[in-house]
């Protein structure tokens, strides 16, 4: 009874998909996100006491910078779940709005009212890091895939 136990504990152990460096990069994201929003947030006021806006563009860079936010938390909570649950939807829902993620990022880097040389480098690591993550879905999705379909 003892050596069935420990069989089927092997074969579980050795059928566990969920990708370790996904999850790692997952929780590199949290810390790197939550510093870079409020970098690129403090950076926002800075240019604002130090540079006239355009009507409008203080408002629409800092309402971009929220929707970032929410899609960051939504995009995450589903790479975790799909991750950990070796679920390939939640992964590719992830994989989806992380493009979102990239196009807001691509903005802050690219066409925000002013772009300083600190907006370009921490963007620029935010896409190194989105990119990492959507090499690791891609892989993790198809070990699931290859395993459930």
């Amino acid at each position: 009874h003892h050596v069935g136990k420990m069989v089927l504990m092997k074969v579980n152990s050795a059928a566990v998909l969920s990708s370790i460096p996904l999850q790692m990069v997952y929780y590199f994201n949290i810390f790197y996100y939550i510093f870079y929003f409020l970098v690129t947030f403090l950076m926002i006021i800075y240019k604002s006491q130090v540079f006239s806006f355009p009507d409008g563009n203080l408002a629409l860079d800092l309402v971009l910078l929220i929707l970032m936010g929410i899609l960051e938390v939504t995009r995450l909570y589903h790479g975790f779940k799909g991750n950990l649950t070796e679920e390939a939807v939640p992964v590719v829902t992830n994989m989806v709005l992380t493009i979102g993620s990239m196009l807001l990022s691509l903005y802050y880097l690219l066409w925000q009212t002013y772009v300083l040389k600190a907006d370009v480098i921490i963007n620029a690591i935010l896409l190194v890091i989105y990119g990492l993550e959507e090499v690791l879905d891609i892989i993790a999705v198809s070990s699931f895939a290859r395993i459930y379909m």
